[in-house]
């Protein structure tokens, strides 16, 4: 009779295989009804927190940002792949000029070298070198893309008390940090009053 050589999972490595493949499982089905409730709610599914009220100039920049292919890299107004930075919320963290200025010499202005946007070969070299007018409409449209407060694309985090920023503050910020820095949660509180 001849020996069986294949080695026999352990009782151990058995139940790991077992909750792993029940752990994928349950994901895939929580996936499943996201889905189906995503796209048969009349309301969406999560609160936006991110607007796109585009002048004509931000239309113009936007038909440009498609037909150059930006979209193939970048994501915006919730289109496009996030194969590049998601540009939602852009406005939010940078002004115009940065962004023209970007957009015309990006590494100088980013400060260090960039993946795809620079000279050639880099893909993303002919955004650099359109014209200026082109550059100017694309900058103004990506300037418009504004996030609130407190959204996944906001420099700043939501406005008010928060449990989890709270407990870690009081854990491990020293008593020098809270007297000399502010909560920056209150940053458009104080002007308004509101708390």
């Amino acid at each position: 009779m001849k020996e069986d050589n294949k080695q026999r999972l352990k009782t151990g490595e058995k139940l790991m295989f077992i909750v792993a493949g029940a752990f994928v499982i349950l994901a895939s089905i929580a996936f499943a009804v996201m889905q189906y409730l995503m796209f048969t709610r009349d309301e969406p599914l999560f609160e936006q927190k991110t607007h796109y009220d585009l002048s004509a100039e931000g239309q113009k920049g936007s038909l440009i940002f498609r037909e150059a292919a930006c979209t193939e890299c970048h994501r915006a107004m919730r289109g496009g792949t996030n194969m590049g930075n998601n540009l939602d919320g852009t406005g939010s963290k940078r002004t115009l000029q940065w962004i023209e200025d970007f957009l015309a010499d990006p590494e100088p202005v980013y400060g260090h070298e960039t993946m795809d946007h620079g000279p050639k070969p880099k893909q993303a070299f002919y955004v650099a070198e359109m014209s200026e007018q082109e550059r100017h409409l694309m900058a103004v449209y990506l300037s418009q893309l504004i996030s609130e407060q407190g959204s996944a694309s906001s420099p700043v985090p939501p406005k008010g008390e928060s449990p989890f920023i709270d407990a870690m503050v009081n854990t491990w910020a020293p008593d020098a940090w809270k007297e000399k820095y502010k909560d920056i949660r209150d940053k458009d509180s104080e002007a308004t009053g509101e708390r």
